[in-house]
């Protein structure tokens, strides 16, 4: 497929959008969508689409963010190839209706919890993973037998056309429809009374997704960022730890909901840390790292201009290098940091590494407990109840301890935020469980009556109140 600029197709109107909601409720209500084999079919030619068009996918990718291949496959096609396998080969076990206990008071009687699919839902992807974070969210609502809606965004216009344009090409809109275009039709969507709602981005937009969702009491799945604080113990691996961290604050040019946000590093250890940190940047990604064919871009010049003001307060240790017209911003160390600096208000989402250092771990745990609970949290430490200690003081979305990334690399776990990082979790049966309405259900005999439950009720209260928990 050919990769056009973005805008070559009209962003639909509200009346548009309107109608191709309600003609996706009205197929869901056919019940297609219900087998399994339709959803395998369906999951199948997901897969199809994304192996055909890789080169184009990789090269959108380049446009909008500068990714090198092996970034760009490994975090976003790889990882909607992952999803979808593991929802092949496990859909049946996720879908089979699950037995519960029936109380005595309903014999004869057997009860099960049905997973349903809820209708139509509407994804809204960001532009740091453009293709992943629409797609990953699409596998788990159609192997969960839902219709969906994306809207891409339109901040990554490279990948977002090529998307629309895979999409249109390959499926009926009445199963997986795409919506472009920027803040217009991303209100008229939200508008709709779709029956669920998986939003990824920040914060602030978080909260009128959900105001929206409100609107219809539509139930959401918000997964948003925050500042994720990593840190470092002076009894830690120096090497290991700087290499870890280096990868994961840098990949993507930093632009990732869970890479470390700011560094927190044992006094004593600041110096051989630091040092560290520098070697491994220089062995990723050469002396010049505006050379190097490894590393990412901003995506635009007013996310770049956000990122260079920080290089005003601190002390720069490593990187500090900028072009605008390039797009480029060095992988970049900030020492000399204090927690009321401007770095540290709000998530950095970019190639800035603030580094703070800490006397005292309790003081620090008690400082995270007072600030916004972050999508991650990070503890590099050779002391396992040192990081059991920051484990159960700091809550988060998720945490590894002893490395990056590991918590959303592990597809077996469910990834997710908790209060201003997001609310509900996706990947693997967490994804499928999201996007599935757990619908109880009992199914009794005929048989066997018992009047004791009905009027006139001629059990003295005394004795019900000891009854009851007998036959519950």
């Amino acid at each position: 497929m050919t990769i056009h600029a973005a805008g070559n197709v009209a962003a639909p109107n509200a009346t548009e959008i309107g109608r191709l909601a309600e003609t996706q409720r009205r197929f869901f209500r056919t019940g297609a969508t219900r087998d399994l084999d339709f959803r395998r079919r369906q999951l199948r030619t997901l897969r199809a689409m994304l192996v055909s068009h890789e080169t184009d996918i990789l090269e959108a990718l380049r446009r909008d963010l500068g990714r090198p291949p092996a970034e760009a496959y490994s975090s976003e096609i790889a990882v909607v190839l992952i999803e979808i396998d593991t929802a092949l080969r496990r859909l049946a076990g996720w879908a089979r209706p699950k037995r519960a206990r029936s109380p005595r008071l309903l014999f004869p009687a057997s009860s099960h919890v049905v997973p349903e699919p809820f209708g139509s839902v509407l994804v809204i992807g960001p532009w740091n993973y453009p293709l992943q974070l629409v797609l990953a969210p699409v596998v788990a609502a159609i192997a969960a037998g839902n219709c969906a809606v994306v809207k891409p965004s339109e901040l990554a216009p490279a990948t977002s056309t090529l998307l629309a344009g895979m999409i249109r090409k390959t499926f009926d809109p009445n199963i997986l429809a795409v919506v472009e275009g920027g803040i217009e039709p991303t209100q008229a969507l939200l508008g709709q009374d779709f029956d669920y709602l998986f939003f990824t981005g920040g914060t602030k937009i978080g909260k009128i997704v959900m105001a929206a969702a409100a609107e219809h009491l539509t139930p959401v799945t918000l997964e948003l960022g925050g500042k994720n604080p990593c840190i470092v113990a002076a009894d830690t691996d120096m090497k290991t730890a700087a290499r870890r961290i280096a990868w994961g604050k840098y990949f993507n040019a930093g632009q990732t909901c869970i890479s470390p946000d700011f560094l927190l590093v044992e006094r004593s250890a600041e110096a051989a840390f630091l040092g560290a940190l520098r070697a491994a940047l220089t062995e990723f990604y050469g002396a010049d790292p505006a050379k190097s064919a490894d590393y990412a871009r901003i995506v635009n010049e007013r996310h770049f201009d956000r990122l260079a003001s920080f290089l005003d307060r601190g002390r720069v240790v490593a990187g500090g290098e900028i072009d605008r017209a390039q797009r480029y911003f060095a992988p970049t160390v900030i020492a000399d940091i204090g927690w009321d600096d401007p770095v540290m208000a709000d998530e950095i989402f970019g190639p800035v590494l603030p580094v703070v250092v800490y006397d005292d771990l309790d003081a620090e745990i008690a400082r995270l407990q007072e600030r916004p609970k972050p999508l991650a949290l990070y503890i590099f430490t050779a002391d396992g109840n040192r990081a059991d200690k920051v484990l159960h003081g700091v809550s988060s979305g998720g945490a590894s301890v002893n490395d990056i990334f590991a918590q959303l690399l592990n597809l077996e776990l469910p990834f997710g935020g908790v209060g201003d990082s997001g609310m509900g979790a996706y990947h693997g049966k967490a994804g499928f469980d999201t996007f599935s309405h757990r619908r109880a259900i009992v199914r009794r005999g005929t048989w066997l009556d018992l009047k004791l439950k009905y009027p006139p009720y001629k059990t003295s209260l005394a004795v019900f109140k000891k009854l009851l928990p007998r036959i519950m």
